[in-house]
This record gives C-alpha cells, structure tokens and sequence, in this order.
C-alpha cells in the first residue's frame, strides 16, 4: 500500500494515549487519497484535456471517490483488482504515483503503459491490479477467471470487481456473477450505481429498483449502501471479503451515488436534470468526511487545509515531471507487447 504522508497521521495517537482509534486512522487515509483522487482528475479533466495535452476520452469520478477508497482500504497486497474508468484512487493505493499516471494521461514514456495507450486503460501484475476492459461488464468474467485461480491454488485472497449499473444489464455480467455463485468463487462484486449508464438514466435500462435485487436471483448476498460515505462503503466491503475469503462465495455490494460530470470529458450531460447535480453537491463525499472528521476531533480545519495544500503541490509536481518526460521512441513500439518465446 501506498504511504500515507499528506496528513499528520501521529495525531491519531494522541487523540487516545493508549491506542489509536480506527476510524481516526481510516478517515485520515480515506481523505488523503480521496483528495488525490479529486485534484488529479480535476486537473487532468478541466485543464489538460481542454489544454490539448491529453487525447482521447477522458472519464473522471468525480462525487464518487469513496467507492474505490472505501472499498480499495480493506484489500490486502494479494488481493486482485479490477477497477473500471472512475476508481483511480485504487491505483494510488496499490502505490501508483500521480508522476506515472499524468505521464500515462499525457501518452510519455514515464506511464504505465509507456505511452502505447492512454487514460485508465493501464494495469501492473505486480501490483495485482488489471487494466479496465472499455466494455465494462466484460471485466467480470475476467475477475471471476482470477478468483478461479485463486481457489485452485489454495489462496485467502479475493478477486474484486468494479462496474457501473449499466453494466449489470448485460449478458457477460449476468454469465459472470453466475458462475461465480455456482463455484462459490472469492469474488467481491462493487456496484458503482451513479444514476446514469452513459445518457441511460436506470429507470429505462433495468425494471428491478436496485442493482442489489439482483443478487439473490443468483443466491448471493446483496447489500445497498450509501456510496458516497466512505465509512459505510468501507464496513460493507469488510463483510463481502469475509463472505468470500470464508469460502462462501460471491458478495454484491451496490454503493448508491451521482456522476457529477457527464459520462466523459466531451459530454456535457445535457440529458441530466440541473437540480440533481445541486442535490448531490451536497453530498460531497470529501466534504462529507472533513465534517465528520471535524466533529470527532480526528483532525483540525487547520490540519485539513494544510493537507489539501500539500495534495495540491504533490499533483503541481507530478505534472511538471510527467509534462519533462520524453514521448516513446518507435523503436519500443513492439516491446512488452508480445510475450517473447
């Protein structure tokens, strides 16, 4: 896991003398790379792409980043991710830095991919974490491939797998999860429902009221959970992995949320009713937790703001190293791309 060090982590300490409280030290974590998240993808949305230095889509999950930080904060190093488009905060914390993903964005040799493809399509076996399959869905039979393996070998570790509510009406979804439930596969399934499947608002692509019903059709547990408090993401991923590194099989947890920018950096979201995105202002997830956090005493506002100020210099940096290094030479065109036999 990534190191901590944008907020002052030994306050938690002295708030008890005796021992550290837990969600002191979850809520200084989930707010580090919460932040993170927000200032790269604001960054990378409203200033690089519209700048010219990125091409091609850009999707950022802006109002949803207590999905993949609640949920990324209970995974062990074993474990193995498969993100979808807007959870990059699972990338910061299997120990991506933001220096490889703006190079990765920006198409340099410094990214994970070094520079043969862009935005979130990057991965690192060793970091136990698969690039995204642009058909979202497909990933799921990928996981379940993964949490297949698992069993074979033996392994406590699980499989998780993000996706939007659009991609459980589809039918390698609906295979997936199938399978999964029939072998009893350690596989933790994350709902990141946002109200929308690209311009499809729920109503008109699925007739069940929530993504969770669909789980007992398969005999596997479903929960609904508020996605944008990063505590209750967090306790409901706790319970998925414990179903599934029991030997229980699958567990579905259907996190409720809102897209706060169109499907991509090109959309403008015109089919979006205006109210909603006022309404869920005020659900802020980040802002959500620097209230809690303030009112436990876990951190000052003082201490939060000198943390945003630090995040905020940390990304300035990573841009200014992404935008040094140099793009790909053709003659890497073919390298690691092909497994040498």
């Amino acid at each position: 896991m990534a190191a901590v060090n944008s907020l002052d982590l030994s306050r938690v300490s002295r708030l008890s003398p005796e021992k550290p409280d837990p969600d002191a030290e979850l809520a200084q974590k989930a707010l580090y790379y919460m932040s993170l998240m927000r200032e790269m993808e604001d960054r990378i949305y409203y200033k690089l792409y519209r700048q010219g230095k990125i091409v091609g889509g850009v999707y950022v999950g802006r109002g949803q980043e207590a999905i993949c930080v609640g949920a990324g904060l209970t995974t062990e190093p074993e474990d193995v991710l498969f993100p979808c488009h807007r959870d990059m905060g699972l990338f910061f914390i299997r120990g991506f830095t933001p220096q490889e993903i703006l190079a990765q964005y920006m198409g340099r040799a410094g990214g994970v991919t070094h520079g043969k493809d862009g935005n979130m399509h990057m991965g690192d076996m060793r970091r136990r974490i698969v690039a995204i399959i642009s058909a979202l869905a497909t990933s799921v039979p990928v996981a379940v491939g993964a949490a297949l393996a698992l069993k074979y070998q033996g392994s406590r570790n699980v499989a998780y797998v993000f996706f939007g509510d659009g991609a459980t009406s589809r039918g390698d979804w609906h295979e997936g999860v199938n399978f999964a439930a029939v072998q009893k596969l350690p596989l933790v399934l994350i709902c990141n429902n946002n109200a929308y499947a690209y311009s499809t608002p729920l109503d008109k692509q699925m007739a069940c009221a929530n993504v969770a019903d669909r789980g007992p059709a398969y005999g596997i547990p479903a929960e609904i959970v508020d996605g944008n408090d990063v505590f209750e993401v967090y306790r409901a991923t706790e319970r998925a992995k414990a179903h599934a590194r029991e030997g229980l099989g699958p567990y579905l947890v259907e996190c409720k949320t809102f897209r706060m920018t169109g499907h991509a950096a090109h959309d403008a979201a015109e089919y979006v009713p205006k109210h909603l995105f006022a309404e869920w202002a005020e659900k802020d997830p980040i802002k959500r937790l620097e209230r809690l956090m303030l009112a436990k005493g876990f951190a000052s506002r003082e201490e939060i703001d000198a943390a945003s100020a630090r995040v905020l210099e940390e990304v300035d940096e990573a841009q200014a190293w992404a935008e040094q290094s140099p793009y790909p030479d053709a003659s890497e065109a073919l390298k690691d791309v092909y497994e040498q036999g």
